[in-house]
């Protein structure tokens, strides 16, 4: 009876799926995927991914840190560029679960969810696999590290699959049971020492534990302070740019590559409250770790390095006096940038893509098919 049920079930799902393929530009719920094929996107020397979103950074966020900082940045050093369409499934404008999910899965879901499908949210019948998860089982070395909790939406999203980015005991416990080879963030009271060693992992909470990992060891870190800031907060918490540094050396162990995704939490966070200094530091501190992560693509030959945003925070405009400001304290519906080095294929300069798009071109690249990391279920 069950049996026959979850049939009748997924043959209802798949219907609506082409329902809203079909129909759904209509309203603005399904945009048709500019994917056309693998072979477009095949990388013949990409080996290692690293990903590194900037959650809720805009082009402007951009402009505004380097017109405050008096900086430069690295990420005006990529090449090619292009930019990104945000929505969710369910709105115009997303939420970062929604959001880290079409960045991880190459589906897009309901706000509030994490790596589930719309029609199936609470996973009863399937999920998608995310980026993670397809690179594990290659064989390759895997990481997820961020200045926020590691339980956040973003991170939840390349390590989770949950209804709702709140479940942060079943997000936790995903991630915990998940064997990815690396998970670093701040503490959300949720794992202890003990939890961490009973699935395999050394427990880390400070700078100095962080760099006495070796190669070949899984770790959980759950840091106390900040972890977004240009310089460390305290001598024993490091900054992103340094676990970055530190993650890229533990990953690099292996034939079959590595794939690691950095979140530079606070751009968002910083932004909602419209605190124009420390959204510019975090903006460039997260920068410092793209300039690691460039550093170590360029010497290193087979890394593909992407830069992107779940969405914009704050719709940032551009003044008549050429000044930069915030106009919300909430999320916009404004495409976001995507930046690219080590592969001509991922995008063409200045291409405009859906955000669902860019973890399937990325699979693509490192020569996965259709089968693995099918690129007809982005919605």
């Amino acid at each position: 009876m069950l049996a026959s049920f979850s049939a009748i079930w997924l043959e209802f799902v798949s219907v609506m799926m082409s329902f809203i393929m079909s129909f759904g530009t209509l309203f603005g719920i399904y945009v048709p995927p500019t994917t056309s094929s693998p072979d477009d996107y095949y990388g013949e020397n990409i080996k290692n991914v690293i990903y590194l979103i900037g959650d809720g950074m805009g082009f402007y966020h951009l402009e505004k840190a380097k017109d405050e900082r008096n900086i430069e940045l690295v990420m005006d050093d990529f090449s090619i560029r292009g930019n990104s369409m945000t929505r969710s499934f369910s709105a115009a404008v997303t939420d970062s679960a929604a959001g880290g999910t079409a960045l991880a899965t190459g589906v897009r879901t309901t706000n509030g969810c994490i790596g589930v499908y719309p029609m199936d949210i609470t996973a009863t019948f399937s999920y998608p696999k995310n980026i993670t998860e397809l690179c594990m089982e290659r064989g390759m070395l895997t990481g997820v590290i961020t200045s926020d909790q590691t339980s956040g939406a973003t991170p939840a999203s390349f390590s989770a699959h949950s209804s709702d980015r709140g479940n942060k005991e079943d997000i936790t416990d995903d991630q915990l049971r998940s064997s990815i080879d690396l998970i670093w963030g701040t503490e959300n009271d949720l794992v202890s020492k003990s939890d961490a060693r009973a699935h395999g992992y050394t427990y880390v909470t400070t700078y100095d534990e962080m760099m006495a990992l070796e190669e070949g060891s899984r770790s959980f870190a759950h840091f106390t302070n900040d972890l977004w800031t240009l310089e460390q907060s305290d001598a024993n918490t490091p900054t992103l740019e340094q676990m970055t540094k530190k993650a890229i050396d533990l990953l690099d162990d292996t034939d079959e590559g590595f794939f690691l995704m950095v979140e530079g939490a606070h751009i968002d966070k910083h932004s909602h409250s419209n605190d124009d200094a420390k959204m510019t530091e975090a903006v460039e501190a997260f920068d410092k770790a793209i300039e690691y992560a460039l550093e170590y693509a360029k010497a290193d030959g087979e890394t593909l390095v992407v830069i992107t945003a779940d969405h914009e925070t704050g719709a940032i405009v551009k003044n008549d006096d050429g000044t930069y400001s915030f106009t919300s304290g909430s999320h916009s519906a404004a495409n976001v940038p995507v930046l690219i080095y080590g592969s001509n294929d991922i995008i063409q300069n200045g291409e405009t893509l859906n955000n669902y798009e860019i973890p399937i071109r990325i699979a693509y690249a490192l020569g996965f098919t259709e089968d693995e990391f099918p690129y007809e279920v982005a919605a």
